[in-house]
């Protein structure tokens, strides 16, 4: 099972418009670079999280009570507010972040601007409206498949380790989430990532 086709599969060339226009850029290839970017850096943020088992858990006691997916069956309706979702907590973009990525989320956003080219104001939206498709996605397979606490740990993992092979990005994810400090892992961004990005 791969976790991050089940995410593609969700954001959709609509769903990509919808951001676009919500944090106010017509650069659409820009908002879909920074899209891959943030869910690279939540899928690796929920790995790390959930790699001991209380943190996973704490992230299957989460996903019980407030991720269901309900979102997804709506998912531009409830991130605009015309849909309400039974758990009012899966749209709580912000408290999923500063939970996911507590104090690397500053550092996080600058990371995601510099490879793609938006403002960090921008990404910042963008990262607040895709966590709760995040954690939406999580929740609906583990509840589709009856994941437990292992089975979760083992699914981010698998899907860590799987795009660290094909996926530059989450190679630098995963370096800047282990990091100390940001500051050696900032200088790579540019040349690195966005170089890659844009001979795409």
């Amino acid at each position: 099972m791969d976790l991050m086709s089940l995410l593609q599969g969700q954001i959709s060339d609509n769903v990509v418009d919808y951001l676009s226009n919500q944090v106010g850029t017509q650069d659409k290839e820009k908002t879909q670079i920074a899209t891959s970017s943030i869910v690279s850096t939540l899928i690796g943020a929920l790995a790390k999280n959930a790699s001991t088992p209380e943190g996973a858990q704490s992230l299957n006691n989460a996903l019980e009570r407030d991720h269901d997916g309900g979102i997804l069956e709506n998912l531009i309706g409830s991130l605009s507010g015309n849909a309400q979702p039974q758990q009012q907590k899966s749209l709580d973009g912000a408290g999923i972040l500063s939970h996911l990525l507590g104090d690397k989320q500053q550092g996080a956003t600058q990371m995601i601007s510099k490879t793609s080219g938006l403002d960090s104001g921008k990404v910042l939206n963008l990262m607040t409206m895709l966590a709760p498709i995040v954690m939406g996605v999580l929740g609906k397979t583990k509840q589709q498949q009856g994941l437990n606490t292992g089975d979760l740990m083992s699914l981010l993992q698998n899907t860590r380790q799987n795009q660290e092979s094909q996926n530059p990005m989450m190679g630098l994810v995963t370096r800047f989430l282990d990091s100390d400090g940001d500051g050696s892992i900032m200088d790579d961004v540019a040349g690195m990532v966005g170089g890659f990005f844009r001979k795409r």
